[in-house]
């Protein structure tokens, strides 16, 4: 079972499979699985597959990870395609975020094939996920409802430590201007935009939201960028700045927005509402089912694809560490894959009995 996922994971680092180009590893695992007794579908670049039994008068739990990684750090001493093994670790681009889990959850997949379980299982293989593209898990999980197979709940493989993610913040950026009428920076007339604009910064640096979320805390505000001006004796009649917000459950993306409109005086306007937070109740089936096969619950400080799936109960949890992503000479220890390969079924296992009770 671990020779098996290591040598797919081997296989997945060797084929670069940048966001918006994995049409290679998509290729990649439907071959595998079909060459493993599975008949794998696929819809654009996301693989996806159901359990031989699958019944659709029951639920279905779908175990869910990405193929597509992003572009390797300038910083990489290794070939990040190369994917070494030195007994202990396999290095290379993606193998910690997030090949380690997507080949875990592939093996705990191909486990359960036949099995007898309460619910069905759905192995989803998606795209576009460092980008939250439109052709990755949105548009995979819009074909399912449209098919009348939309899973029930899912487990999201994350780097994570094999420890639970019960809630991850969402985001929004916005872009704010602030207008005013100009003038010469000698003379007492016009405005400074760039004033206006400080006064709104101001205000978001202390802004407090009418709710807060018991899980995720306060929403975070943060202005990240300014730009203003554009000759030193000028005041500037525009001043533009990004916001970059961290959401919670206690408010909708949109009525986040809204309330910072009502708060300052600059025109905002969001780039996406579309990256929703997640939380799951800490007594869920599945929260239970992870913390009886020895996982710690925690908040998430990364998105996932989580953030489109608000309308299921996910729970964010998979092999690696979060601090090598999306770093340079990204590895992941061949110990931590098959821990997690034992520890999926094991929560696979506590989910069943947590069901049936």
């Amino acid at each position: 079972m671990i020779d098996r996922a290591v040598g797919l994971l081997k296989c997945l680092i060797a084929t670069p499979s940048f966001s918006r180009e994995e049409a290679a590893t998509a290729d990649l695992l439907e071959t595998f699985l079909y060459e493993n007794g599975v008949q794998p579908m696929r819809f654009l670049n996301n693989v996806w597959a159901t359990s031989l039994n699958y019944d659709s008068s029951k639920p279905t739990l779908m175990l869910n990870s990405h193929h597509d990684t992003v572009k390797p750090s300038t910083a990489y001493t290794r070939n990040p395609f190369d994917a070494s093994d030195d007994g202990a670790a396999v290095f290379g681009l993606g193998s910690n975020d997030a090949g380690a889990s997507l080949v875990a959850l592939t093996e705990v997949f191909l486990h359960y094939l036949n099995a007898d379980l309460p619910f069905n299982l759905m192995l989803a293989l998606t795209a576009e996920e460092e980008v939250t593209g439109e052709n990755g898990m949105r548009a995979f999980i819009e074909m399912l409802e449209a098919n009348n197979m939309m899973p029930s709940w899912a487990i999201i493989g994350e780097p994570t430590g094999m420890n639970a993610a019960i809630g991850e913040r969402g985001l929004v950026v916005l872009d704010c201007v602030a207008k005013a009428r100009g003038g010469h920076a000698a003379r007492s007339e016009g405005e400074n935009a760039l004033y206006k604009a400080l006064d709104d910064i101001q205000i978001l640096r202390s802004l407090r939201f009418p709710t807060e979320s018991m899980v995720l805390g306060p929403i975070k505000v943060t202005v990240t960028q300014i730009e203003a001006g554009r000759q030193h004796n000028v005041l500037p009649e525009e001043c533009k700045f990004v916001v970059d917000i961290r959401t919670t459950d206690a408010l909708t993306n949109e009525a986040t927005v809204d309330y910072i409109r009502s708060q300052i005086k600059s025109e905002v306007k969001p780039r996406s509402t579309r990256i929703r937070a997640s939380v799951i109740n800490e007594m869920h089936p599945l929260v239970r089912a992870a913390v009886a096969a020895g996982a710690e619950t925690f908040v998430s400080p990364t998105t996932s694809d989580q953030s489109v799936l608000p309308m299921i109960d996910t729970l964010k949890i998979g092999v690696g560490r979060s601090e090598r992503s999306h770093t340079a000479d990204e590895f992941v220890l061949i110990s931590e894959i098959e821990d997690g390969i034992s520890r999926y079924i094991q929560i696979i296992n506590n989910f069943a009995h947590e069901i049936m009770e």
